[in-house]
């Protein structure tokens, strides 16, 4: 009784020393180290009771955390049956422990502070009870026996949950083949299947390995849960494990419930996007058909309708992003960073190919099957992409050059400008000024006639090109066959080879001359062989005689 009585005292001067504080911050400050005094946990058997934050009397949360801990063991270890109760005094309440007292609970122990004087204090006393309870549990060689049988159990029902997963993984790995090909037959388009077995069976090997391997972390995981809520000294540990598995699963429902509505307002907008994507698709079509719009023919159709599709999805992922579950988490917000900082490090020599494929494509200055010149490389060109462009050489090569360089290039075209279809095939050659221009031209219009594949409707053309002060330059131009398989390399060569044979047939030096000093005779032509073999003076003209 005099216990109790001094113990209610303390109380009294603490709860009126305190009556102009209840305003006051929850980490009091110490007189003797002038420092604020840290929360300090008091556990007992390794279950948390209360957590002290108020300085009270000079007494420190550590040095009450101490004293009450003192007291509790103490009354633990005796054998009498220890009631637990609390004694309201004033604002505060003590937590009595068989008739002694244990600690207090002042408001500034009470986290929130708007919380309940009452209620923490009854939840430390009930605390403190399953404390006295499982102390005389742990004392009870009876009660640990049933317990280790329990636990024993148990661990045989894990061990045979676990052999049962085996063996039905086994089973279904087994039966897995037999159940694919059955269904890949249903599966068909036409006479073929629509799926490739052996990727197939791989991922759904992969995905009955995860759902074994997780169903046995989860049986793991109760066992564990189990066991360890049987014993008294690690039940608070079996109790927080199943705390942490119903807040992960309540975690994991409340974010699929709650992201039901956005995910349902996200494909509604790409159900819009796709509807509005196939209505573009189908009007471009109408549109490019002749007579409608200029610049939209079946060339330009393909990357108008990726592009208008493009902007559209485009379009529809930045209005659907805000619905979409985890948008407005830091780890969303650092990929879009990321994503931001590699489009900007990145991305200016790709805008700038793709710019230069889209005034290739619209411009309509290379198409496939053209025979074209780009720079330094002749050849067919065989696509016209987004990036880069693909061209086939007589030689058998295929080159692959960066629109960029295109655009930026002098392109020769040598299948625009011919009458139908086909390409030009042109040469050059230099001769002297001693001999007749009119049978240079003849000789290497013979030539061309002679040259298997090259059109004689039109007829091939030689240019003088140049008047340079050692020898002029002649060019032949022709129309080659556009259904010849012949590569224009060899075509060019077969050229060459009856230009050698035409100018040696007549005599004439296939030469650059460059003269280092004056020569004997002036390079003339003499008027009577302006016309030599196998050039033809024009024919005179009708007179009516």
């Amino acid at each position: 009784m005099r216990r109790w009585i001094g113990a209610s005292l303390f109380g009294l001067f603490v709860t009126l020393g305190m009556a102009g504080e209840t305003a006051a911050p929850a980490a009091q400050l110490d007189a003797t180290e002038g420092v604020a005094a840290a929360p300090v946990e008091l556990k007992i058997a390794n279950r948390s009771i209360i957590v002290f934050h108020a300085t009270l009397l000079g007494e420190t949360p550590a040095a009450r955390e101490k004293r009450a801990r003192t007291v509790i063991e103490e009354a633990l270890q005796g054998t009498e049956d220890l009631q637990v109760s609390i004694d309201p005094i004033l604002h505060s309440y003590l937590v009595l422990l068989g008739g002694r007292r244990a600690f207090f609970v002042s408001p500034l122990d009470v986290d929130p502070p708007e919380a309940s004087v009452r209620e923490a204090a009854e939840q430390a006393a009930a605390n403190l009870r399953t404390v006295v309870e499982e102390t005389g549990q742990a004392r009870s060689v009876r009660f640990l026996l049933v317990a280790l049988g329990f636990s024993v159990l148990a661990t045989l029902v894990y061990a045979t949950l676990l052999k049962a997963a085996h063996y039905l993984r086994r089973k279904l790995r087994s039966r897995l083949p037999q159940l694919m090909r059955e269904r890949a037959r249903q599966i068909r388009v036409g006479h073929f299947p629509l799926f490739d077995m052996q990727y197939l069976y791989y991922l759904a090997d992969r995905l009955l390995s995860l759902l074994y391997w997780a169903l046995v972390l989860l049986l793991g995981y109760k066992w564990l849960s189990y066991v360890l809520s049987q014993f008294p000294y690690t039940r608070p540990w079996g109790e927080s494990l199943d705390v942490h598995l119903l807040q992960l699963l309540d975690y994991l429902l409340s974010g699929i419930v709650g992201a039901i509505p956005g995910l349902a307002v996200a494909l509604a907008i790409f159900f819009i996007a796709r509807g509005i994507s196939g209505f573009s698709q189908r009007m471009l079509q109408r549109l490019s058909r002749p007579g409608a719009i200029g610049w939209l023919t079946e060339e330009t159709l393909q990357p108008t309708t990726r592009l208008t599709s493009l902007a559209i999805w485009l379009f529809a992922v930045v209005m659907a992003y805000p619905y979409l579950p985890g948008s407005g988490t830091e780890a969303f917000k650092g990929l879009s960073v990321l994503v931001g900082l590699m489009i900007s490090l990145g991305a200016s020599s790709v805008v700038g190919q793709a710019a230069a494929g889209l005034i290739l494509t619209y411009s309509r200055t290379l198409r496939a099957g053209e025979f074209v010149r780009i720079g330094e490389h002749e050849g067919t060109v065989t696509e016209v992409g987004m990036f880069n462009t693909t061209i086939r050489t007589g030689l058998g090569e295929v080159l692959t050059l960066p629109n960029s360089m295109i655009a930026g290039s002098v392109t020769r075209n040598y299948s625009r400008a011919v009458q139908g279809s086909g390409y030009i095939v042109d040469t050059v050659v230099t001769i002297g000024y001693d001999t007749p221009w009119r049978q240079v031209e003849a000789m290497l219009i013979e030539a061309a006639r002679r040259t298997d594949g090259i059109l004689q409707t039109p007829a091939p053309r030689v240019f003088q090109t140049a008047l340079s002060d050692f020898y002029p330059e002649y060019r032949l131009v022709a129309q080659a066959i556009p259904s010849e398989p012949r590569p224009r390399a060899e075509l060019l060569s077969l050229l060459h080879a009856n230009i050698q044979d035409v100018f040696n047939e007549y005599g004439v030096q296939i030469m650059s001359p460059h003269y280092l000093g004056d020569p004997r005779q002036e390079k003339l032509v003499p008027p009577e062989q302006w016309y030599s073999a196998p050039a033809r003076p024009p024919t005179a003209p009708d007179d009516g005689v």
